[in-house]
């Protein structure tokens, strides 16, 4: 996804220093719901997409994805696509839907701490970071996705987990 770079750490209550990414079109395939005041739900949308990874048809590496969209548009309700990178969305299980994720220019931001706390690190980048910033969301497609790799284990919420926000040039 990246054009080699390595996102530097968004530490929880200090500076938030992304690095920018020229990002590749992606197509992210997996469960989605939707969300309304609470994302409380989204740790049992992980359970029933998990034992799925490495299944999937036409899957391309072993990155998996949370792709918030829709969030933009009402402040109280979301649509959050647990999901993996996929070549093609021909042969995928008929209960998945997919996300194009389109080829930009994000701000990446690498979250350290227990994934509990990874909705304060992305109020900080929205309510602090982007403000003070000289740039703009870009507001077309995905609001932003979370990146797992292999440095984050999902038994123990623990591990970096990259935050790709969009932004124009």
């Amino acid at each position: 996804m990246s054009n080699g770079s390595t996102a530097i750490a968004a530490a929880p209550g200090g500076e938030l220093d992304p690095c920018f990414v020229d990002g590749r079109r992606m197509l992210v395939a997996g469960i989605a719901e939707r969300y309304s005041g609470s994302n409380a739900g989204i740790p049992e949308q992980w359970r029933r997409f998990a034992p799925q990874i490495a299944k999937i048809p036409d899957q391309a590496g072993a990155a998996t994805y949370g792709v918030i969209f829709d969030s933009l548009k009402n402040a109280y309700s979301f649509g959050y696509l647990s999901g993996v990178e996929v070549s093609s969305v021909a042969r995928l299980p008929k209960e998945f839907c997919h996300l194009e994720i389109p080829a930009q220019r994000y701000a990446v931001f690498t979250h350290r701490d227990h994934l509990s706390a990874l909705p304060r690190t992305m109020q900080a980048i929205m309510r602090e970071w982007l403000p003070n910033s000289r740039h703009e969301l870009v507001k077309d497609g995905a609001d932003f996705f979370e990146r797992y790799g292999d440095e984050f284990d999902p038994r123990t919420g623990t591990g970096a987990v990259e935050l790709w926000i969009p932004i124009k040039h």
